[in-house]
């Protein structure tokens, strides 16, 4: 049988080397099909792992109250959307006073300013990092760990301390072979002392999360004044049997806060972090469905075109058929013959599209900041693709082949 088939990929080759044009611009159109179906697989498994790790890190078990909710940014060009009020200062403090129920910690932070430098001694880093006035409850609720220091305490916060905690970048560049605990940078003029160091994040969609500077509230207000700063609050429940009820619970202070009466809708998001990953799932099948179906039409056309030119095989080796035949060939081994030339040319297909589609896949993953993951589930989609292509492809060929009659097929010019 091992003798059989290397004799059979013999003649295959050899057959294939007659017809390189032919053969080429069929293992051309397979590899494209299978280019695309691996490469929107392989990226969307990265986004999948950015975006469902970001996410899993807070836990199930909290959600935030901001401006918007997931939906809404969504769907912004729905003309039915009114734009929300921002959530202010005095608006979040008062919830977060307000909200008492069990078993829950609330934060309050906000975006302070976008594009600042930070100096330390003579050095300075470019205009890109991200200032962020939080509170001692940030980190926790957001799932984000200082590796390296401590996370901000009560007595930090409530009385203005001039702290900060970096983002991991800074480790590669403003403190790159320094340890940057208890050194000072400046932020506009104002000293802050390091007291930590976050776990490194990646970036999303192009934008580093670890290009950005905590420091406490109250200080990013005074030193940032910008008009109508938008307010975020991050609320992590402890025992995660009462989420639905602390959410009900916060629903209904945030409309208290916002004076809204019983008739009118919610003018703010409530996020829950379930909910979220819930959403991406099904968004991110969609994607994938969508791209098994692109994969899917592109490969029935290289199905036909695979067909098409062993078809014509059979036809130009009517008389070489018949020769082997009038030697005592059989059926069965003129069958696998053509079957196995059809196994070639697909795999070689499959296997060029599975680099490329590895490649592109990756490719856009890094230009959209998303870690590279090994795509395994979509080279094992190309490899059942290519097989569907031989089995339908090279079946109907290869039992045409065989039923040749020898003394017709010697007649044959």
């Amino acid at each position: 049988m091992v003798g059989l088939f290397k004799e059979n990929t013999r003649i295959a080759l050899d057959s294939i080397k007659g017809q390189v044009l032919r053969t080429a611009l069929t293992v051309l159109i397979i590899m494209i099909g299978i280019t695309f179906l691996v490469g929107i697989l392989t990226l969307t498994k990265a986004l999948e792992n950015n975006l469902f790790g970001n996410f899993a890190s807070m836990g199930a078990n909290t959600f935030s109250i901001s401006r918007y909710d997931f939906s809404a940014e969504i769907n912004r060009n729905d003309v039915e959307q009114k734009v929300n009020p921002i959530i202010s200062y005095p608006q979040a403090k008062a919830f977060k006073d307000k909200f008492t129920f069990p078993f829950t910690s609330t934060s309050l932070s906000f975006t302070a300013a976008s594009g600042i430098e930070v100096k330390h001694q003579g050095d300075k880093t470019d205009p890109e990092i991200n200032i962020i006035g939080i509170d001692e409850n940030f980190c926790p609720n957001k799932g984000l760990e200082v590796t390296t220091g401590r996370n901000f305490n009560s007595f930090d916060v409530a009385n203005n301390n001039y702290v900060c905690i970096l983002g991991s970048d800074f480790l590669k560049g403003l403190f790159k072979n320094k340890n940057p605990l208890e050194k000072t940078i400046s932020i506009r003029g104002a000293k802050f002392k390091v007291i930590g160091v976050l776990k490194e994040k990646g970036s999303t969609f192009g934008n580093s999360q670890d290009l950005r500077v905590l420091i406490p509230n109250q200080i990013a207000r005074s030193i940032f004044s910008t008009p109508n700063i938008n307010y975020d609050l991050d609320i992590k429940v402890h025992n995660e049997a009462l989420l639905d009820e602390a959410v009900d619970d916060a629903t209904l202070t945030m409309r208290l806060i916002r004076k809204l009466n019983p008739i009118q809708k919610n003018n703010f998001g409530i996020e829950r972090s379930d909910d979220l990953i819930q959403t991406l799932g099904s968004n991110l099948a969609v994607i994938n469905l969508v791209a098994v179906i692109i994969g899917a039409i592109t490969v029935f056309g290289s199905t036909i075109a695979l067909m098409n030119i062993m078809l014509v095989s059979v036809s130009e080796r009517t008389r070489e058929i018949g020769i082997r035949k009038s030697l005592g060939a059989k059926r069965s081994t003129i069958a696998w013959q053509f079957f196995t030339e059809t196994f070639i040319i697909s795999q070689i297909g499959g296997f060029l599209g599975i680099i490329f589609g590895i490649i592109l896949g990756t490719a856009i993953s890094l230009v959209a900041g998303f870690s590279f993951v090994i795509p395994w589930l979509a080279m094992f989609a190309a490899f059942i693709t290519t097989l569907i292509v031989t089995i339908i492809s090279g079946l109907y060929p290869a039992i045409k082949a065989s039923k040749l009659d020898p003394v017709e097929a010697l007649r044959y010019e």
